[in-house]
This record gives C-alpha cells, structure tokens and sequence, in this order.
C-alpha cells in the first residue's frame, strides 16, 4: 500500500471514530422526549438533513469505489438517524409528525431520488462522479455555513449557552480528519468543505474563550437551534456532517421560566455530552 493511501486509511479511521461520537451527542435530547413522552418543542429538520447527507455520501462513496471508510460512517449515521426519526415519529404530536412526513418526502424521498435519477444513467462514470461530487460538496458547504446564525447570536448575547464547547472541538476534530482523508485521496469534494467546518470549529472556540465567564442571558429566540451546525458531521460532512449534523434543541417557545428552573437546564440537550 502506498504511503499516501496508508494515512488516508489512518485519517478515515480516525475520522470514524470522532463521527461516530458526535453522531451520539442527539442521545440526551431524546432521553429528554422519552421522560417527557413528547417531542413537543423539538425539531426533526435535523435528523431529516443528517439522513439526507448520509444518504448522499454513500451514493458517492459507493460510485468512487474506494472510499469505503465514508461507506462504515455513513451506514451507522442512517441507522442511528433513521432511530432518531423513529423515536420523534413515536412520542411526537400529530402536527409535527405531519410537517415530519413533509420533509422525509420533500429531502430523502423526491430530492434523493431526484439526484440518483438524474446521475445514475448517465454514460460517462466519470462526468456521473464528477456531478454527484459537485452536488455532494455543495451540500455540505451549505451546512457548514449554518452555524454563522449560532456565531451572531453569542457575539450578540455574550452567551454560550447554545454553543457547547464539546461538540465544538469533536466537530472541528473531525472536519481535520476529514479533510486529511479527502487530501491524501485526491477527492477534493471531501476536502473542501472541510476546510471551511475548520475554521467555523476554531471560530466557534474563540467566542466560547471570550464568553464562556460572561453570564447567561435568557436567548429571546426561542426557536435557536444548531441543528444544521450538527449535519455537518455526517463524515466528509464533518459530514455530519453531519452527519454532521448532532443537534442542539431549544425550549419550547410556550415554556415558561418557573418550568425553566425546574428543568435545570431548558437550552441545549447537546451541552449534556
């Protein structure tokens, strides 16, 4: 084996690892609906983006033929987002579960098979590759962009309170590792969006150094999330992410402060990991 195909092999892995922990993080949310018995409050916009990513890059990894490491990650984050789903489908009101449907249709059902239709019968493998690539790498700079709103609502309320420093560094950790993987593989799809989830990681750890002794302030948006930051993980997304995308949750906008106190912590579930 080559050099550069040994290091890639070691980045994959290593970017495995780190995905797989950050596609765990939306566990203590869900431990949050399950003591509830709702998912009222809580929005399934990013686990539907996460499986969409997934869903994605296994197409691509699978046309590329030797990305197998983005196949293992891959596979895992739809498992575990197709759970997520599941367990938002099962304690969820009607009402959400209906804008859920919407979503699944709108993402994983027409807009997935609209790019496998539209690229898989082309002729040329490699302009098919090539398309999907560009498709795949557009997506994930997108998502990486999300957490611009998280990083203007810390300037602005001098809180990091929807930032958990954690996940910050597991999510700069991995578009590292990703971005290594993408290198050494020559797939510049995987690299580039990479670069940009590294420095929104390190930017994301500044603020936390600047704010992080400055206290709470009650976020007047009660709807925040950093849902999108998370599907950056999903691999080559962080994927993602990622897968991405983990995802932090904010209060219900109907919650009141005494509920607030109860709770301990009515922000967040992601500052738990």
């Amino acid at each position: 084996m080559a050099l550069h195909l040994a290091w890639a092999f070691v980045f994959g892995v290593l970017g495995n690892v780190v995905s797989f922990l950050v596609s765990l993080a939306p566990l203590p949310t869900f431990y949050q609906i399950y003591k509830k018995k709702t998912s009222e409050g809580f929005q399934s916009i990013p686990y539907v983006i996460s499986l969409f990513s997934a869903m994605l890059w296994i197409y691509y990894a699978l046309l590329k033929k030797d990305a197998m490491l983005l196949i293992t990650i891959n596979t895992f984050c739809v498992f575990i987002q197709t759970f997520y789903l599941v367990a938002y489908f099962y304690y969820g009101p009607k009402k959400e579960k209906v804008e859920a449907v919407k979503l699944i249709l709108l993402f994983n059902v027409f807009g997935f098979g609209a790019i496998f239709f539209s690229t898989f019968f082309l002729r040329n493998p490699l302009t098919r590759l090539q398309i999907l690539g560009y498709i795949c790498m557009a997506f994930s700079l997108c998502v990486f962009v999300a957490p611009l709103g998280i990083l203007r609502k810390v300037i602005k309320t001098k809180s990091v309170e929807y930032m958990p420093f954690t996940l910050s560094v597991f999510l700069t950790l991995g578009a590292v590792m990703w971005f290594f993987y993408g290198l050494l593989l020559k797939d510049m799809n995987i690299a580039v969006p990479n670069v940009l989830g590294f420095v929104f990681g390190i930017l994301q750890m500044i603020l936390y150094a600047i704010y992080k002794n400055h206290p709470n302030k009650m976020v007047q948006d009660p709807k925040l999330q950093l849902s999108s930051h998370h599907m950056v993980v999903d691999v080559a997304k962080l994927g993602s992410t990622v897968c991405l995308e983990v995802n932090a949750v904010a209060p219900h906008p109907n919650e009141t402060n005494t509920n607030h106190d109860h709770d301990g912590n009515n922000g967040d579930a992601s500052n738990k990991v």
